[in-house]
């Protein structure tokens, strides 16, 4: 261990109560940005998370950026030295989930447990990088790091390209590192190099002006959620989850023998999946296939129809307008406009009185899980750990990471710290101490690494 990295065990443990003191004081402001009431929230959040900076010693600031306004922070000034820079997001979910036992943003520790809503989505693994860069300064590791502390990313970060590109020279990097990724077992840490994009639409039908009483019109008037339903089926075979537009896998790149070969490394547990999920039955049961179907193939999923009555009983009327909610997930070499281009244009033959309304737009990101980059993270975990981390790719999808590969031409590593069991978008949310531990021992020495390259 070099002499910078000695005292990390003890910063660890002294620093626990001051850790757990600043994630309650973060979690409490209910930064919720899909619900405009809390505008005013979303900026004591930056507030906060600025005096946060500033108390360690760094600078910090609040930038508008058109929607909710995000903070960019920096420690150290060192002219010849590497620059890491750091994101993750500090918006959260809603937390109206009737399976909550505690107060959702009232900060509960129990035992190793912190309990709140974004205790791990993302302000545990934020707040666990920020005390490992207070560890780096304190113990001179000669690097300078940024935070980028987005506060829209659960909306699809909208507005964050027009962050990057208005501090696009001040966040120059020789490294970008995200934090806002889960292992998928507490035993085997893991280490993200791949993303899936995101297209997101609204289908809508409507055949008629007001409800029309089945009796009178049944049978001759069109039915908005019947034809949607048949549409959908007609999209995907919902059995199989096999996408039925055309040429919607034309572009989809094969994941390699060495790639599901690290997959299959991560202790990844189809019983552990389905449990931590709630998921009573599933549609492929071998870990390979299941790994492949959630990390390396795209996916059209339903996740909403509205339309008609819905109250007690039964209200026989034929409505006059439905709408589906679906999204595709994409991979590696997949273009959200591409695809939305394939989905328009099949509803309209299969359906034309269908509208197409396009929603959240995320492009894939693949990454590498090789060379120097890599490495360095592979050995700042296992530094931490004690174990080499598999390299994983994820199902879900992180704007954010798209758009500072495309701008601040960095090369990015994703290293998360969360865990299934911590609840993410669920109720009874928690971070928990072990992570933190494990995430300041991984980060500093991460940094340290950097800062020899």
């Amino acid at each position: 261990m070099s002499t910078a990295l000695e005292s990390l065990e003890t910063y660890v443990q002294a620093s626990r109560s001051d850790f757990e003191n600043t994630l309650g004081e973060i979690t409490e402001i209910q930064t919720i940005s899909m619900d405009p009431s809390h505008k005013e929230d979303m900026l004591r959040g930056a507030e906060k998370a600025k005096q946060i900076v500033e108390s360690m010693g760094g600078t910090a600031e609040i930038v508008e950026t058109g929607g909710n306004r995000a903070v960019i922070a920096k420690f150290g000034s060192l002219p010849h030295a590497k620059t890491v820079s750091v994101y993750n997001h500090l918006d959260v979910q809603p937390a109206n989930e009737p399976e909550w036992v505690r107060e959702p943003f009232k900060f509960q520790v129990e035992g190793d447990k912190y309990y709140a809503r974004g205790a791990t989505d993302d302000k545990g693994p934020a707040m666990t990088v920020l005390y490992a860069t207070n560890y780096a300064m304190l113990n001179n590791i000669p690097v300078n790091i940024n935070f980028i502390w987005e506060f829209e990313e659960e909306i699809g970060s909208p507005n964050f390209e027009t962050l990057i590109t208005k501090k696009k020279d001040e966040l120059k990097s020789d490294v970008i590192v995200v934090s806002d990724t889960l292992w998928l077992d507490r035993t085997k840490p893991a280490i993200t190099y791949g993303l899936r994009g995101l297209q997101g639409a609204t289908l809508h039908l409507e055949t008629g002006t007001n409800d029309a009483h089945s009796g009178v019109t049944g049978g001759a008037a069109r039915n908005p959620i019947g034809e949607l339903a048949q549409l959908i089926s007609e999209l995907y075979d919902a059995k199989t989850g096999k996408v039925k537009i055309p040429h919607f896998y034309d572009d989809v790149i094969p994941l390699k023998k060495k790639e599901l070969d690290n997959f299959l490394a991560s202790g990844f547990k189809v019983s552990d999946f389905q449990r931590v999920h709630g998921l009573k039955s599933m549609r492929a049961r071998k870990p390979a296939e299941v790994l492949k179907r959630i990390w390396g193939m795209p996916t059209l999923e339903v996740h909403g129809i509205v339309g008609g009555y819905t109250g007690p009983g039964v209200k026989t009327v034929v409505p006059p307008r439905a709408e589906a909610k679906i999204s595709m997930r994409l991979v590696p070499n997949q273009s959200p406009k591409k695809v939305l281009k394939l989905l328009t244009d099949y509803v309209r033959k299969l359906n034309p009185d269908v509208k197409v309304k396009p929603h959240s737009t995320l492009g894939p990101y693949l990454g590498d899980f090789s060379g120097p980059l890599a490495k360095a993270a592979s050995d700042a975990v296992e530094f931490a750990f004690g174990k080499k981390p598999a390299f994983i790719r994820e199902g879900g999808s992180i704007g954010a990471v798209v758009t500072m590969a495309k701008h601040l031409k960095a090369p990015i590593t994703i290293l998360g710290l969360s865990l299934p069991e911590h609840g993410y978008h669920a109720p009874n949310e928690y971070f928990d101490f072990g992570q933190y531990a494990v995430g300041v021992k991984t980060f500093a020495k991460f940094f340290e690494t950097i800062s020899k390259m």
